[in-house]
């Protein structure tokens, strides 16, 4: 975004902003990661958090009918919204089966834990070096694409 005004002021237009990119804890986890590529103690040391993500809608909502209810789930992950991410990569995708998606080459993105309506996130625990990444307890279910149901 540049510093462009529109409101009758003369301002200088030098095409900067003030935002600041790739310092937040996710674009900088990204970055680490990126760096440590091949490593053998990836995200060793980082400190994780748990969260819990617990379905939070009626059984009868329509947003079900979209993505499956897989109950309560502990992750482990660096902020709430990277459990949410992390519960998704959990999830079979349409990259790894015969399948073929409506809007994207992903289905990461229609996961019930992405969905704020459906799924809330609360930490349970913050700051652990003990824990890696990933799903801690709870299950989530591989039979979220048709291809792939009974």
């Amino acid at each position: 975004m540049s510093n462009v005004v529109r409101n009758g002021e003369n301002a200088a237009n030098n095409a900067t902003t003030s935002n600041t990119f790739g310092k937040s804890v996710e674009s900088q986890a990204q970055i680490d990661d990126a760096a440590q590529t091949g490593s053998h103690d990836l995200g060793a040391g980082e400190k994780l958090n748990l969260y819990r993500l617990e379905p939070i809608a009626a059984v009868d909502d329509p947003r079900w009918d979209n993505a499956p209810n897989h109950g309560t789930l502990i992750v482990a992950a660096r902020t709430s919204g990277d459990a949410r991410i992390v519960a998704a990569a959990g999830e079979l995708d349409f990259m790894e089966v015969d399948a073929a998606p409506a809007d994207d080459v992903t289905t990461v993105n229609a996961s019930a834990f992405r969905d704020d309506k459906l799924y809330t996130v609360i930490e349970i625990e913050h700051g652990r070096a003990d824990l890696q990444r990933g799903i801690v307890e709870g299950t989530v279910s591989v039979d979220t694409i048709i291809s792939v149901q009974v």
